[in-house]
């Protein structure tokens, strides 16, 4: 008996296939393109995605062997909708949250309910990136598509139905289009209202978790399923990736460590969310029954990619496993001199800053390409201390963190953030989270774990623990006060930068 874990990201989707006891089987990855049809747009094919999904979910299946595929569930991207009629056949493309497409629907809801009573309903912070901002930009800019739409499906969903489920949304889904009522856990009449969204436009939503249907006799043909596999809901990837890390408990938090940096701490509803509202946090339910995480995200990965293509384009691994073990292996093994700004675009909560620039402070002649990366790994990590200070006053402190994504093979980078935040950082056996997390979510839905707790216990195993190193974390500290003061030291420059 297996499960079938699928991840439907920005840039590409997965399926892994893992056994009960948490071995990973078989993984498949597809990528496609962003398209920018006009400046500022930002859309995915959802019939190429849905493709590439097929693909991957095909092969993944092939490569698992004998051992019998139960049920599958999808963890995703929040926002990006897509259009579908009633007999699922795809309408249009998906409109990615980096889209600059609805921004006045954002400001004219804000400004028709307040920020406060929406975010007493819907708490998040409200701006653009949402998908009820492009709805009702679709509505008013393309009527024949919106008309024609039976349902907007988010892509846990719009997966499960193409598959053949039910047309419904999780909680956690649900709550990155700003139409719903966190506390209700229902669309919020309110919202739709506001807005001028139709209700019959969206899916009907449900705890992760739920069992949505069974996968259609022409699509297990297809793919090479067995009969009979149940499809369950699944949540945001940061959600499942928090399950997939083992994080069900208030106090931890998972860092997931890709193009995008993204911590996701995990917590009881606060007795007082609008103090959450006034430091920027969103509150988002977790895959988890009766737990909640809130997100604080920015670029990372995208920089050290960056810094390989600028400073080591030629370089080869010489002798290491990667380019990145051997550019790891040139940084000093003691915190940097170097201040970096790593707004090299706009950033995500709980700054928001969208009219910075990247900065790199303090080069000498005797600076090594070394500093620089570790610059960069340090300075990146600094962004998020407010973030730690701000939940710590809330009575919503960090014990400790587990990471997940491609960083979290980095010895260097979690040895950094561990020194960085004083707590210690754990790296999983299985670092692709969001895979294991949907699967375990398909395991529970289907009888084959009791709860969350069982199922991390049979499916998470730690490999290794990064703790701080006293003395680094206190330079550290320093350095956070310093990278405070030189971000509002320039904040105007860097306006004037990106212009």
């Amino acid at each position: 008996m297996s499960l079938l874990g699928i991840d439907v990201g920005t840039t590409g989707c997965k399926a892994a296939v893992y056994r009960t006891d948490g071995e990973r089987l078989a993984l498949a990855y597809r990528e496609y393109p962003t398209l920018h049809p006009q400046p500022g747009w930002a859309e995915l094919d959802s019939a190429d995605v849905w493709a590439k999904v097929r693909e991957a979910i095909a092969e993944a299946a092939a490569r698992a062997g004998d051992d019998r595929i139960t049920a599958l569930c999808v963890s995703s991207m929040g926002e990006a909708m897509t259009p579908v009629d009633a007999t699922r056949r795809i309408l249009g493309n998906c409109i990615l949250c980096s889209d600059v497409r609805g921004a006045e629907y954002a400001d004219a809801l804000l400004e028709r309910m307040g920020p406060e009573r929406f975010y007493a309903i819907n708490p998040n912070i409200l701006n653009a990136a949402y998908s009820m901002p492009k709805l009702a930009w679709l509505r008013d800019h393309e009527p024949d598509l919106y008309g024609r739409a039976d349902r907007f499906l988010l892509w846990s969903d719009l997966v499960g139905y193409l598959l053949g489920g039910e047309a419904i949304t999780s909680f956690s889904h649900a709550n990155r289009t700003l139409l719903f009522d966190i506390r209700a856990e229902q669309w919020s009449d309110a919202l739709l209202d506001a807005c001028g969204i139709a209700r019959e436009k969206l899916p009907d939503v449900a705890p992760s978790g739920t069992v949505v249907g069974q996968v259609s006799t022409a699509m297990a043909r297809e793919l090479g399923l067995p009969d009979g596999v149940g499809i369950v809901m699944g949540g945001h990837d940061q959600c499942c990736n928090a399950l997939g890390a083992g994080v069900i408990a208030p106090g931890s938090a998972v860092c997931g460590i890709g193009t995008f940096e993204c911590y996701a701490p995990t917590f009881r509803m606060p007795d007082d969310p609008l103090a959450m509202f006034e430091r920027g946090l969103n509150i988002e339910h977790h895959v988890v029954p009766d737990l909640y995480v809130t997100f604080a995200y920015n670029q990372s990965g995208s920089l050290v990619r960056w810094f390989r293509d600028t400073f080591a384009a030629d370089a080869s691994p010489e002798g290491f496993a990667s380019i990145y073990d051997r550019l790891s292996a040139e940084m000093p093994a003691e915190p940097t001199r170097l201040l970096v700004l790593p707004y090299f675009e706009p950033t995500g909560p709980p700054d928001y800053i969208s009219d910075g620039a990247g900065v790199i402070l303090g080069l000498t002649p005797t600076t090594t390409r070394g500093d620089i990366l570790k610059a960069i790994m340090e300075c990146a990590t600094l962004y998020f201390v407010e973030l730690m200070e701000a939940l710590r006053d809330l009575g919503l402190g960090v014990d400790a963190f587990t990471a997940t994504g491609g960083g979290a093979r980095s010895d260097a980078w979690l040895q950094i953030k561990a020194d960085v935040f004083g707590l210690p950082f754990i790296r999983p056996a299985e670092t692709e989270g969001s895979t294991l997390g949907a699967a375990m979510l398909a395991g529970i839905a289907t009888g084959v774990f009791a709860d969350a707790g069982q199922a991390v216990e049979a499916c998470v195993r730690r490999a290794r623990t990064f703790y701080p190193d006293p003395a680094r974390h206190q330079r550290y500290r320093e350095k956070a006060e310093a990278y405070a003061a030189l971000y509002w030291a320039t904040r105007g420059l860097l306006a004037d930068a990106r212009r």
